[in-house]
């Protein structure tokens, strides 16, 4: 093969035209040109003009030039292939490689010098990705998968320009809901989450996410009806095994490239709404245990296990307590039945 190849990508502001000069079928030459746009021009004409500045550059005669598509000119001599398969395929697969990476060198060391960049760009794919009428500057995500038990317990995460914004996680406990009760349960914590937030006049996000399939996103859409919300905020559920995205008007699910920046953007956020669930979870069960411990002593009630848990923190701090600082918290009659509590279990 005696040929030169040439592929382009290009996204909203920029091209990068790459060239491969190819001689007795092995790659002599590899160059990528980058082409800022000025008006939204079509690939076809920035290929063309790619193909006659490479050829003029390095003063090429190959009699075969290879591309990915026909870019409307004509050169005297010279035969346009646009290959579908065999050694020329895959010429062309390996100039957009190069095209591609270089693409995403720019894009890497342009975000080092200004990291809000690559926000900007991560926030307009998934703003494009989602359909979106705009960025998703604000996004909250709730989860509810720690219902079992007596502790059942919700929680939702806040980010913000795609970064967790910690000071604004809350956890729920299920106030209305009887029993493990998933689509109830998602339903009362949106409602509380998004009445509260228009009682005070705090803005809105743009993109909520629900852990959960098609079920879970219903419950959450009874809730912004009741509010009036519907439509004005884009909604969407995720669903664990497949990883599939759901739209409320849409029967079928959203596959994502599993590579997709806005997939592990979602994926990030609803494992960081599931950490903070469990842990709260977690703590909760144990001070649960806790202070049944502490109420199974006959003359110590629960509001006195509340005193006694705030003060020290747990058991094993309480056991290590002086008697004095004990009775300062709870009283002489109720320190001293927990003192000899103390002093039964240490024998």
């Amino acid at each position: 093969i005696q040929a030169d190849v040439f592929s382009i990508v290009s996204d909203e502001k920029e091209a990068y035209v790459n060239f491969l000069k190819v001689s007795d079928g092995a790659v002599v030459q590899s160059h990528t040109l980058q082409i800022r746009k000025k008006l939204g021009e079509a690939d076809e004409e920035l290929l063309s003009y790619g193909i006659l500045e490479f050829r003029l550059r390095f003063e090429s005669e190959s009699p075969e030039i290879i591309v990915p598509f026909d870019p409307g000119i004509e050169l005297e001599g010279v035969t346009l292939t646009v290959p579908q398969k065999g050694d020329k395929k895959q010429l062309l697969e390996l100039s957009q490689s190069n095209a591609e990476y270089f693409r995403q060198e720019k894009q890497r060391q342009a975000e080092l010098v200004d990291p809000e960049r690559h926000t900007r760009r991560l926030l307009k794919q998934v703003m494009k990705d989602l359909r979106m009428p705009v960025l998703p500057e604000h996004i909250e995500c709730f989860d509810n998968s720690n219902l079992q038990g007596t502790n059942p317990v919700a929680a939702m995460v806040v980010f913000r320009n795609g970064k967790p914004s910690k000071s604004e996680y809350r956890h729920f406990n299920i106030k209305n809901v009887e029993g493990p009760n998933d689509f109830a349960s998602m339903e009362e914590i949106v409602y509380r989450r998004y009445r509260r937030m228009l009682e005070e006049g705090k803005d809105l996000p743009q993109l909520i996410v629900i852990d959960g399939g098609k079920g879970q996103l219903s419950s959450a859409l009874v809730s912004l009806e009741k509010l009036g919300l519907r439509g004005k905020i884009t909604i969407i559920g995720i669903a664990k095994k497949l990883e599939e995205i759901y739209f409320p008007e849409d029967s079928l699910p959203l596959y994502l490239d599993k590579k997709s920046e806005t997939l592990r953007l979602i994926q990030h956020i609803r494992d960081e709404a599931h950490r903070f669930g469990i842990t709260h979870h977690r703590k909760k069960r144990q001070k649960n245990l806790i202070k049944t411990e502490l109420t199974e002593i006959p003359g110590i009630g629960k509001n006195t296990a509340e005193k006694l848990l705030k003060e020290f923190g747990s058991v094993k701090k309480l056991k290590e307590a002086s008697s004095e600082d004990i009775e300062k918290v709870i009283g002489k009659s109720k320190g001293r039945l927990i003192i000899e509590w103390i002093q039964a279990n240490q024998s």
